[in-house]
């Protein structure tokens, strides 16, 4: 008898956090747009081009919120992205000392092996500033011409072009063979085609899924971690010694983990045209409290980590010990407290890290045969009735950064081999969902396990430590639970108005997000750390202006020690040479 076939889920995460300023409305950080030209856009393409391929994409809220604000930026042309609004300027013969710098500062930020060394006109920019800032230690940034400035910043955002546009638009194409003397017309046609990639973004995406290739899934609204906002003490099941933050716990947190999952379902519909089925709880952070509350507001399946999953089998069982990956990673479970029930997905960590971290290095023919190999050594040895299913699930957009041409003979050879292997079939989550609920209708016969208890955990190390548990992580929750104190004060005494009261309520949520807690802390490069520390004060304080109420000094003060800049001119080359190396991390410590 042949054996059933193996059922594979690629689920790509999309995510970035929010990163504008709420009083001003301008934009910090540009990773928001930079990634939707490259990355957003060549993962579409990639679905486009190859009509049997068939997987799930998260679209967290607060990022396709940033996407539809660029469109009404480039539709109205007030720009209130810095560097974007710098490209597309008129004449750059008047620009500021501080946007002098801020083209410096940003426009070599990437990781230069795969996006500037292969342009030699773009390599040339960065010797010409490096023998420059070696020469004159306090470097006068005018001295730079205003040809130098324009020619960086469309090098730029040629480098962060996705590699299926750059080998399809002729504007693109021209540009990089021109390489330099960029005149102001090359810079505003590149302007303006950027507008136009991530104005046909979110309806790309909702073709695919209206053709059936995808499932678009979603996360709580923020991005926020729902277990930590339930209950710190979650932190102690994977991690019994962790210190926790002098908060007590979050108030109202139960609340506000309700008002971002609705406010994600909401978001959904508007631009889907239907509540998401299934959510990406943020940073795959799960807890049983956490699950069913997202099942209490209809949402049927939720996605965690392998470690999570071995953890949870630990709590169910104690005395049982886990003998074989194969005997219980490869099949979804249910989590129910007999009330309310929702399917869990736990990924393949293994296979997920080699595509995150370790196919970069590789030749993609080489990449995606191992892939497969690995795949059908898990289909060889189920020895099973029913289909295994393998859930690979990591980041979509930062890992091409560090693959050869953005990873476009990766996916493509890796599409086309999964698509056509004779024993693999490349499926969503929901259809694995409806083969447990009514295995009568689907071809897929899928046995589901069920978790009685589920230790709290992340698809990071299947503990909270990324976001919890250290001294500057700590701190950090603490001014959140200060700021959340007063946020409630002044909510239920002030005479704000319901738009200032909204106004409020959206920057809490801001504040709420994962990301400021992801990089406190010295593991993460300097550079880094420090802007989103910086970022995250800026947020809390401009809570407390919202609400009217002074801004607390220990707002002022930097909470991670990566936030203490170095010498001026060591401080520029080491912002230069980031790339942005903490933004992933394995499913498992090595």
């Amino acid at each position: 008898m042949t054996p059933p076939k193996l059922l594979i889920s690629l689920y790509w995460h999309m995510h970035q956090p929010d990163y504008r300023d709420s009083i001003s409305c301008e934009y910090v950080l540009p990773w928001t747009y930079l990634h939707a030209i490259k990355d957003y856009s060549d993962m579409a393409y990639h679905l486009e081009n190859n009509v049997k391929a068939r997987m799930s994409f998260n679209f967290v809220p607060i990022l396709l919120d940033q996407l539809e604000d660029y469109v009404t930026q480039f539709k109205t042309k007030k720009m209130r992205d810095p560097l974007l609004a710098m490209l597309g300027e008129a004449s750059l013969e008047v620009v500021s000392q501080a946007q002098c710098q801020l083209i410096i500062e940003s426009c070599f930020k990437s990781h230069h092996e795969k996006m500037l060394a292969p342009y030699a006109q773009y390599q040339r920019l960065y010797n010409l500033y490096q023998v420059a800032s070696q020469v004159e230690s306090n470097l006068n940034l005018d001295y730079f011409s205003v040809q130098y400035k324009a020619d960086l910043l469309v090098w730029y955002h040629l480098a962060w072009m996705g590699e299926s546009v750059r080998r399809s638009n002729k504007l693109v194409q021209s540009l990089v063979a021109k390489g330099s003397h960029f005149s102001v017309k090359d810079r505003l046609a590149l302007f303006d085609f950027i507008g136009e990639i991530i104005g046909n973004l979110i309806p790309r995406y909702k073709a695919l899924q209206q053709r059936g290739q995808i499932e678009i899934s979603s996360t709580p609204h923020h991005h926020p971690i729902l277990p930590l906002l339930l209950d710190f003490k979650s932190t102690l099941d994977a991690m019994p010694n962790a210190t926790l933050p002098l908060a007590s716990k979050y108030d109202g947190g139960e609340a506000r983990a309700i008002n971002h999952i609705k406010e994600a379902q909401a978001s959904h519909q508007r631009r889907f045209g239907e509540k998401p089925i299934g959510m990406w709880p943020a940073e795959g952070a799960v807890s049983k409290q956490g699950l069913l509350l997202m099942a209490q507001q209809g949402v049927q399946w939720a996605a965690s980590g392998e470690g999570v999953l071995t953890n949870s089998l630990h709590k169910s069982n104690p005395v049982k010990a886990l003998v074989s990956r194969h005997e219980y990673l490869y099949k979804p479970y249910k989590v129910s407290d007999g009330k309310d029930e929702i399917v869990c997905f736990f990924r393949d960590d293994r296979l997920s890290d080699k595509i995150g971290f370790e196919y970069a290095k590789l030749h993609s023919a080489d990449a995606v045969r191992d892939f497969m190999q690995e795949l059908e050594h898990i289909h060889a040895t189920f020895q099973k009735p029913e289909n295994p299913v393998v859930s690979v699930i990591l980041d979509g957009e930062n890992a091409w950064e560090y693959y050869p041409y953005s990873g476009y003979y990766f996916l493509t050879e890796l599409y086309q081999a999964l698509a056509n292997h004779p024993n693999i079939e490349m499926v969503t989550q929901s259809e694995i969902v409806q083969a447990v609920k009514a295995p009568e209708k689907s071809a897929y016969k899928v046995f589901c396990g069920n978790l009685p208890e589920i230790a709290a955990g992340s698809w990071v190390y299947g503990t909270f430590s990324t976001w919890i548990g250290s001294k500057d992580k700590n701190r950090g929750w603490d001014l959140l639970c200060d700021a959340k104190k007063v946020y409630d004060k002044v909510i239920k005494t002030s005479n704000l108005s319901a738009k200032e009261k909204k106004r409020c309520e959206d920057q809490l949520s801001v504040c709420e997000g994962s990301d400021w807690f992801w990089w406190l802390g010295d593991y993460n490069s300097a550079s880094s750390a420090s802007s989103f520390d910086q970022l995250y004060r800026r947020n809390l304080s401009n809570l407390y202006l919202l609400l009217k109420q002074p801004v607390p000094t220990s707002l002022l003060t930097p909470i991670s020690a990566s936030d203490i800049p170095p010498a001026a001119n060591d401080g520029m080359n080491r912002i230069i040479n980031s790339s942005l190396s903490g933004t992933m991390k394995r499913g498992q410590e090595n």
